[in-house]
This record gives structure tokens, sequence and C-alpha cells, in this order.
């Protein structure tokens, strides 16, 4: 053998014994996401069975389109508030439970949980604008509930406009909560449903809410309500039903863009005053009223969850409001 041929075999092997390396370095990493993902996925199963025993009933449950909705009830007011949660609140009548103890005393307050959301049952049914709002009214009718102000945060903005249109007789205002407006830009991204419905599936979400900050540190809450909300939240979080809705997003912003809120509807908005993620918050709100007879900005500081700080001002401006428009 030549000596160019001795180091050609030479370097030969030697990329081979770092091939063999890698490929071992390779098959270690895998094992260990393997390993990893294998006890996330045990955890989260084993967590799932064991909080499902810890969550406690609230509310009660009404049946609409053969399904049972949750919807919590208090307060004895001669008028009655209707209260919907913005997207992906996963315990809608516990979050909204500082703002429901403001108000029930001077209102009959009825928190819905559409379904997907707290302790409703999931649908196959598509989460379009038309068939939230059926089956939100279906649920007032089921109670005998048919005139009340409706209310709510975030994404209410755009079911609502649809609703208080489809049934004026009924609605006597409608009070946004930081809440959507069908001509805000950035609402036609593209959401990656299955990489979230994998999040869920596996357990790494359950690990991710685990490691992540603590959204309830530093409010009001109570340490009995913040366990619950952290029970339900595992439970409901990316489940099929809020993923089908976040997946009819854009075309549910699309379907409000013709729409108003009626001129004689009294029309009351919170807004955060310092929203860095949507161009021009304010103003988008400023136009919803500027047509109405009784249309009302009100803003305040905080976060998206107004509610959860700005209680106590959001249920006294509700009443001074209400009391304004009569």
């Amino acid at each position: 053998m030549t000596q160019i041929e001795e180091v050609k075999t030479k370097n030969i092997t030697k990329t081979k014994k770092v091939r063999n390396i890698l490929l071992k370095i390779i098959a270690a990493i895998v094992l260990v996401l393997v390993l990893f993902l294998g006890i996330v996925y045990t955890v989260h199963v084993i967590s799932n069975n064991s909080e499902q025993k810890k969550i406690e009933p609230y509310g009660q449950h009404v049946s609409v389109d053969g399904r049972n909705m949750n919807v919590l009830i208090q307060g004895e007011g001669e008028e009655t508030i209707v209260l919907l949660p913005g997207f992906g609140t996963a315990t809608p009548a516990l979050d909204f439970k500082l703002l429901i103890d403001q108000l029930s005393p001077f209102y009959k307050v009825v928190a819905i949980e559409p379904f997907g959301y707290g302790l409703s049952d999931e649908t196959e049914k598509e989460r379009t604008t038309e068939n939230i709002v059926s089956e939100i009214h279906e649920a007032l009718q089921q109670l005998n509930i048919n005139r009340y102000i409706f209310m709510g945060h975030s994404i209410t903005g755009i079911y609502g406009i649809d609703y208080v249109n489809k049934y004026p007789n009924e609605v006597t205002a409608f009070v946004g909560i930081d809440s959507s407006v069908p001509t805000q830009p950035g609402m036609d991204v593209k959401f990656p449903i299955k990489k979230l419905e994998f999040l869920k599936k596996s357990g790494l979400l359950r690990l991710m809410m685990k490691l992540g900050a603590d959204p309830y540190t530093g409010l009001a809450f109570d340490a009995k309500t913040v366990e619950q909300m952290k029970l339900i939240s595992n439970k409901n979080m990316n489940n099929d039903t809020t993923l089908n809705e976040m997946d009819h997003i854009s075309s549910n912003f699309k379907g409000a863009q013709g729409l108003a809120f009626p001129k004689d509807l009294p029309l009351l908005l919170f807004v955060q005053a310092d929203n860095q993620d949507v161009a021009g918050w304010i103003p988008l709100h400023e136009g919803q009223i500027k047509d109405s007879v009784h249309g009302k900005v009100i803003i305040m500081d905080g976060s998206h969850y107004l509610h959860h700080t700005k209680f106590k001002e959001i249920a006294e401006d509700v009443r001074v409001f209400m009391k304004e428009t009569k």
C-alpha cells in the first residue's frame, strides 16, 4: 500500500468513527426526547384524572342543542346583566367573579359559559358567530330571560354586535370590556391549530403553564377561586371546541365588518388606555359610538382583562350610565 493510499484509508476510518459518534449522540438525544415526552404525557394523563375529582361544581346546567351549558346566576335585581367571556377564558364565571360580586347587589347577573368553556360541554358544531349567538340565545330562552343588558369581554364585541342586531327587542344596552372591533387590524392571521392541538394532547401545554408566570399574582381573587381556575384551565385550554373557534376567528371578524350597533341602543365601552398590540385601539372604539344616541367610551389603565383590576369602577360606571339613559 502506498503512502497516499494509507493516508486515505486512515481518513476514511476517522470519518467513520466521527460519523458513528455523531449517530450515537443523535440517537441519545432522540431517546432523551422520547423519554421526556413520555414522562410529560404520563404526568398529563394522571394529573387530568386527578384534577377532575377536585373541580367543584358551580352554577347550573341548561340544555342547549342537546348538550349542557353551564350558567352562573347571582343577584336578584330588577334589571339583568348577561355576561360573556373573551376568547380562551377557560373558566368565565370564576374569571368574572370580582365583577359579579360588585354588580350582583344591584342586578341579576347571568354569566354564561359557552360550549368548551368553564363547566359546559364541548360541541362538534362549528364555532361560527351564527352558531355561538344562537346557542347563547337558546340558553337565555331556557332560563326565561327576555330583557337584559348584554355585557362582555374581548371577542364578545364580535358576537355581541351580531347578537344585538338579531335580538333588538331583548337587549337594553351593550357594555364592552375592552371588546373587539370588527375592523381592528391583524385578525386575518392563520393560527397554527395543529401545533396547539399537539401542545394540549402531549401535555406540553400543561408544563408550559406550570413553568410560566402565575397570571393571578397580585389580583384580588381568593386562593380557592384561583385553585379552581387553574384546575379548569388545565382541562379546557386548547380543547377541540375552542381550537375550532380559533380557526373561525378570521371569518367571524370578517363577517362582522358590515355590522354596526343600533343607533338607539345604549352603548358603553371600557377601553384599555395603552394597547401595544392593536394600532388605533381607542379611535376604533370611539368610531363605534360616534352615531350612538347614548354612547360612551371610558378609558382605563390596566391589562386587556380590565375586570380583574377595575371591577369596582366598571360596576359603578355601569350603574351611572344606565341611570343616565333612562
